[in-house]
């Protein structure tokens, strides 16, 4: 899949180029083209990296099941992360597809999906709760890191059978 994408991005670079050299199309539709297909280049980039499997940095969903965690330590090179892979509910019921996400390291969101994933490898499932965290009111994308959320995990409560 990867050498048919990096086939397709490099016809699509090679029409625009002859486009651009042997055309007798005007400047702005030249500029036009260009702008276009440098919109089209990032945009296709970010669509892969979903498709490839690449952990998200959306908002988690509000209910989901915890599945896997890895934690990525801040280090001298980089700032750490917090990768976790969740199932989301919808209606109570597990969607049908796992989705992995990208969290920024926080030491107690780290210490909370270590004692989740224990708990999970003793066969204990674990739920988890992300909530926005509070704070003004306004707009959002004025303030960087006010979209992030608070995150709680706990067991998930066993069914309750309907009686005989």
């Amino acid at each position: 899949m990867t050498l048919a994408l990096t086939l397709t991005f490099i016809v699509l670079a090679a029409l625009t180029v002859l486009a651009l050299l042997w055309s007798r199309w005007p400047g702005w539709l030249k500029g036009l083209l260009v702008t276009g297909a440098a919109i089209f280049y990032f945009w296709a980039d970010g669509v892969v990296h979903d498709l490839a499997g690449w952990p998200t940095t959306d908002a988690l969903p509000e209910r989901f099941v915890l599945l896997a965690a890895v934690i990525e330590e801040p280090t001298n090179k980089g700032p750490g992360a917090l990768f976790i892979w969740v199932q989301a509910l919808q209606d109570g019921k597990p969607v049908r597809q796992p989705r992995g996400y990208q969290l920024p390291y926080a030491k107690d969101l780290h210490a909370l999906l270590n004692e989740g994933i224990k708990k999970s490898r003793q066969g204990v499932t674990q739920m988890g709760q992300a909530e926005p965290k509070a704070g003004k009111k306004g707009l959002n994308w004025l303030r960087p890191g006010s979209d992030e959320q608070v995150v709680k995990i706990r067991d998930l409560p066993a069914p309750q059978l309907p009686e005989k």
